[in-house]
């Protein structure tokens, strides 16, 4: 059913463009494109499964909301360390190879969680997150430039927002998944309770711990086995050629020095970095802001998630039409300002209202990535290769924030606000960076044009 959708938009774009305009996605490369864009679903799958263990390794171990916000730290350190090491694999190999390293890291990555939770320890599943997106480093590394580069250059960021318009079906699975076969299935013990039961029964403790831990690694090995099978699928499969020079000499410093001479690609990175602090911390402290303001359950919050998901998939496809008729720049400036007046409603508007407010978020956030990305490297050509390093290096940016916010979470109070209300203005904050990016590059393009 997903593929005959996805095969219905393709067609749809495609014949959507006037006959003296260039096609979104050339004929030639149709095969490829729809190839790579599976990987945008499987890393949108790993994003959002994993977001909601946040708020379950915090009652399953016992920690802070600040110590289990580690989670994303490991998970979003990795593509901070391998952004680089993969930019400089694909350009001295191929987009494909990154790809297959990108998978067999994935695969193993997921595999680790099998040893992690026999050894019922926070710091062994860090790690097997760490090497996941070691693995989702390397594929958006490849994949985002390779999608960029199958077809004419002044389609190119309609066609990456097209491909990451599927990212969003892997997080909508990645969301149900953590909510039914994870979040529904874990002890009803709250941590109180647990507190206790480690003074008076540790036993007891700890065989609560492990069940819950092994409600956690079943998703995981299953979705290491799915990787698995993908990576076969890509070895075997024929990806076209899209001018990349395949294997040869790597000139890294005059890259580098080109692209920190180029002040859009470096306010891009910026933005991005900003953008995914935003994103994560966004959905994965909704489940903590229902808790504290509404007092849902982690199960019944994470359902708001996918209601706000929902409405980024949405969101997507719109905005993508929108494109036929505004520029990015523009549509990047008008959607950080709606999502920054949301966050203020987040954070100062009573009960469901704010809940809402942050749900609407999502709607804001949907093209945001994809725009940032392609606006950053249009006009790179082969240093697109190493300069999607950086804007994936930028999603260090959900490395860093969400921890931030978390210890602002644990305050009860903060300014006479719930501390998970004051902590979004973290993400207003984001949006304004975001929105500066989308005016400068707007105002630049107008000043072109007179």
């Amino acid at each position: 059913m997903t593929k005959a959708i996805g095969c219905r938009v393709f067609k749809s774009c495609l014949m959507s463009q006037p006959a003296t305009s260039p096609k979104t996605i050339p004929k030639s490369y149709l095969f490829g494109f729809i190839l790579v864009t599976t990987l945008f679903s499987l890393w949108g799958f790993a994003n959002d499964v994993t977001n909601p263990m946040v708020a379950a390794f915090k009652n399953i171990l016992l920690l802070t909301n600040t110590q289990s916000s580690l989670v994303q730290s490991a998970f979003y350190g990795g593509y901070c360390v391998m952004a680089i090491p993969a930019a400089i694999f694909i350009k001295r190999f191929t987009y494909k190879s990154g790809i297959l390293m990108g998978l067999g890291l994935y695969a193993l990555g997921c595999l680790l969680f099998i040893p992690a939770g026999n050894l019922q320890q926070f710091a062994p599943f860090l790690l097997a997150y760490f090497v996941m997106t070691c693995g989702l480093s390397f594929l958006e590394t490849s994949a985002n430039p390779y999608i960029l580069s199958m077809g004419p250059e002044e389609t190119a960021t309609r066609r990456l927002n097209l491909a990451q318009a599927f990212n969003p079906i892997g997080s909508i699975t990645g969301m149900f998944v953590a909510k039914e076969f994870i979040l529904a299935r874990l002890d009803k013990t709250d941590e109180g309770t647990r507190r206790e039961m480690l003074e008076t029964d540790p036993d007891a403790f700890a065989a609560i711990a492990k069940s819950d831990l092994d409600v956690i690694v079943g998703p995981y090995l299953i979705l290491g086995i799915v990787v698995a099978v993908a990576f076969v699928v890509f070895a075997i499969s024929r990806l076209p050629r899209t001018g990349e020079s395949g294997p040869g000499s790597l000139d890294l410093g005059g890259t580098i020095k080109r692209l920190l001479a180029n002040r859009r690609y470096r306010r891009g990175v910026v933005a991005q970095a900003f953008y995914v602090g935003a994103q994560i911390m966004c959905w994965t402290f909704i489940i903590q802001y229902a808790g504290a303001t509404m007092g849902m359950s982690k199960e019944e919050a994470q359902g708001y998630n996918i209601i706000a998901m929902i409405i980024f998939v949405s969101s997507r496809f719109i905005c993508t039409f929108l494109l036929h008729y505004t520029s990015p720049g523009q549509l990047l400036l008008g959607l950080a300002i709606g999502g920054g007046l949301l966050a203020l409603g987040t954070i100062f508007l009573p009960g469901m209202i704010g809940l809402w407010c942050l749900i609407g978020i999502s709607a804001c956030m949907s093209l945001m990535f994809p725009t940032i990305y392609g606006l950053a490297l249009d006009g790179l050509g082969d240093d697109a290769k190493l300069g999607s390093a950086g804007l994936i290096l930028a999603i260090g940016g959900g490395c860093l924030m969400p921890p931030l916010q978390a210890m602002i979470i644990d305050q009860e109070t903060v300014f006479g606000l719930i501390g998970a209300r004051v902590s979004f203005f973290l993400p207003a904050i984001c949006f304004i960076v975001i929105a500066l990016y989308g005016w400068s590059v707007t105002r630049k393009s107008k000043a072109q044009v007179s």
